[in-house]
Order: C-alpha cells, then structure tokens, then sequence
C-alpha cells in the first residue's frame, strides 16, 4: 500500500510540472519540471518519506523494462539513426562527461556530510 501511495505523489509531481511546463516554461518538458519540483519539496521536508522510497526502490527494479521500448526503438529506426551515428555519439560522450564530474562531486559531498553527521 505504501508504494501505491508513493507513486500517486511522484505522478502528482509529473502532473504539476507538466502543467508548470505547458503554461509557463515551454521550453523545458514537464517531467523535468515535476522532478525539479519534486527535488524542492524533499529539500523543504529534509526527509524522505517512506512511500516516496518504496515507490522508487519498486521504479527501480523494473527499470530494465522501461529500457525495453527505447532498444527497440533505436532497433528499428537504425537506417535513420545511422547517417548520424558518429555525431550522436560524440554528443551522448560529451554530455556524459559533466554528469560523471557532478555525480563524483555530489557523492563526496554527501559522504562527508554523513561523516559528520549531518544526515
């Protein structure tokens, strides 16, 4: 039960940032919104709830499926993806990069903090 109530916050967030996104911020899709949103309202609360993380350990598990229709699609649309192939890659590489150096960042905050004792 915990993680149906989880998933009904995390589409409510979906929800709200897509209509955020569609009145106000066209440019910037309405997940993205919602998960910015999302991020605010968990640093305003300073914890986690409980169904928040059950709902996402369970995203996470089925993770692999979500992939699924994206390989397929990339499958079956290989002639027109291919032209394109070495430019698409040189940019999924470059923008790899500063996720890398941010989440190694983050991850190090985050571990002296706890070290701490600040969370």
């Amino acid at each position: 039960m915990q993680v149906l109530k989880g998933l009904t916050e995390l589409v409510i967030f979906q929800l709200l940032g897509s209509l955020v996104g569609s009145t106000w911020l066209t440019a910037v899709p309405g997940p993205i919104v919602g998960l910015v949103l999302l991020l605010a309202w968990l640093c305003l609360r300073g914890e986690l709830s409980e169904s928040i993380e059950q709902a996402a350990g369970w995203l996470l598990r089925c993770m692999p499926l979500l992939l699924v229709p994206a390989a397929v699609g990339v499958m079956a649309w290989f002639a027109v993806i291919r032209p394109i192939g070495g430019v698409l890659l040189l940019v999924l590489c470059l923008s790899l990069l500063p996720a890398l150096v941010l989440s190694g960042w983050l991850m190090q905050v985050l571990v002296r903090r706890r070290q701490r004792g600040e969370l």
